[in-house]
């Protein structure tokens, strides 16, 4: 089966996540189609595990559980092209970058293919993969743990590596933003090597689309007033906006 989900299924997953649970012919009298078409969406978004059927309806998935890999990589993906272009925009030839774990961090790469003369250090093999094929580009990958379902790099000696470098720009990706600014993610060792790329990167990008907004996540990665810019599909909630404002930090929304 497919891993792509409609632009209908998009709508009903943007619908289910603003309001915690739905029935069927809630959903079917907000999307104006058959109940029959609603379950058999339904149906189609649980066996891809992007959220969990109950009597009648259906709820989002459990807040502090990450989804799978490939149900992220799938999961909003124009918007990701969207915020990935915008950030790639603004990322120029000759500088040199972090570029961390995520399926939105790897759309940015996807959208720096066409720069020159980049130097960028990953701990993300996909993004590895994808960036080397820019023979302009020189790509290092961080030593330490590969974790099968993702590609990414983790653990002490990819900390270490990390902290031998001081470069232009880190690129990261998030989880979960709390309403009061605090970044969150679910991996406490992913955390750890995002947290040295804002400690050794004079600026700080930041991608994350509108889904992360209030998500929960256990582990604790910083603040959103410690980076530069943010980079998102649509306007945060307003209490984040004051925050950002107030840290001087750059709103793109795309």
């Amino acid at each position: 089966m497919s891993a792509e989900i409609s632009s209908r299924q998009h709508l009903i997953m943007d619908y289910i996540r603003e309001h915690g649970s739905v029935q069927v012919d809630q959903l079917s009298s907000h999307m104006q189609v058959t109940p029959q078409t609603i379950r058999r969406d339904l149906n189609q978004l649980y066996e891809k595990k992007l959220l969990q059927r109950v009597h009648g309806g259906a709820v989002v998935k459990d807040n502090v559980e990450n989804l799978g890999y490939g149900a992220r990589k799938t999961l909003m993906a124009d918007e990701k092209y969207n915020i990935a272009r915008r950030t790639a925009a603004l990322l120029p030839d000759n500088s040199s970058l972090f570029i961390n774990i995520g399926t939105t961090t790897e759309a940015i790469a996807q959208a720096l293919c066409e720069h020159k003369r980049l130097r960028i250090i990953t701990n993300n093999l996909n993004v590895a993969s994808i960036l080397s094929a820019n023979a302009n580009f020189e790509v290092i990958v961080a030593g330490g743990l590969v974790r099968q379902r993702d590609g990414g790099i983790i653990g002490e000696a990819t900390i270490d590596f990390i902290h031998q470098f001081k470069v232009d720009y880190g690129i990261i990706g998030i989880s979960g933003i709390d309403s009061d600014g605090t970044l969150l993610d679910f991996d406490y060792r992913e955390v750890r090597a995002a947290r040295a790329i804002i400690d050794n990167s004079r600026k700080v990008f930041l991608a994350a689309d509108h889904t992360k907004f209030g998500r929960n996540a256990m582990v604790r990665l910083g603040s959103i007033i410690e980076i530069d810019a943010l980079f998102t599909d649509r306007q945060p909630p307003s209490a984040l906006v004051e925050i950002m404002t107030e840290a001087e930090v750059q709103l793109f929304v795309d």
